[in-house]
């Protein structure tokens, strides 16, 4: 990045009010605006759900979830970068995509998750068609895991880059949860081209002792 873009860019920042807003209520990122958006539309998150964040660094993410989870509720932060300690969220460090990585996160919630979130991005290359591929990859990545680990009935939201392989991994969801949306939250900057995927209702049985049960009424 250039100097005079890098002034540009930290200077239309400021004037986010997400920004701002993050700064003064001591978020680390102004997408904790979004997912509180998107759980107020959606009921995501309830009191006592286990929750696992993927590409949770820097942490807004689990912030909120840990808000919306307490006072009994667990938190997993997942990230291959750095991440600052969170009250009430415990953080493996490594990819997700790595078997080793998912065994670790099923040994801290033996008894699986209610909700699974993925806020993971591909560094951008500038190339749309290839960065949109990428986030295809990571969305199904995060299903896999999810398909893993969710309890029955339980939730998962994942961020997609649009474009044209968006619609056969909704139609993948569509056959493993009762409800899917793609939305676009406020706290989403308009020119971005992310929108979220909301499943609910996971319905997938699998004949394992973390899908026996769910923890939400």
């Amino acid at each position: 990045m250039c100097v005079e873009v890098a002034k540009n860019w930290r200077s239309k920042r400021r004037k986010d009010r997400y920004y701002r807003k993050a700064k003064k209520e001591e978020y680390r990122s102004r997408a904790a605006y979004k997912l509180k958006q998107l759980d107020h539309k959606y009921d995501i998150i309830g009191p006592g759900d286990d929750i696992v964040d993927l590409g949770a660094s820097p942490g807004g993410w689990s912030q909120v979830a840990a808000e919306l989870t307490a006072p009994s509720g667990k938190v997993v932060a997942v990230d291959i970068d750095r991440f600052v300690p969170v009250e009430g969220v415990q953080f493996i460090r490594g990819d997700i995509r790595s078997e080793a990585v998912a065994a670790k996160i099923v040994a801290l919630l033996p008894n699986g998750a209610d909700v699974v979130l993925s806020d993971m991005s591909p560094n951008i290359s500038g190339n749309y068609p290839y960065d949109h591929a990428r986030s295809i990859d990571l969305c199904e990545h995060a299903l896999e895991f999810a398909s893993k680990i969710l309890r029955l009935g339980g939730n998962l939201v994942v961020k997609m880059f649009y474009g044209d392989m968006s619609g056969g991994y909704v139609s993948t969801l569509r056959t493993r949860f009762d409800e899917v949306y793609l939305t676009h939250p406020p706290a989403s900057r308009s020119t971005s081209s992310e929108v979220y995927v909301i499943a609910l209702g996971f319905r997938r049985w699998e004949a394992s002792p973390r899908n026996a049960s769910s923890g939400r009424s």
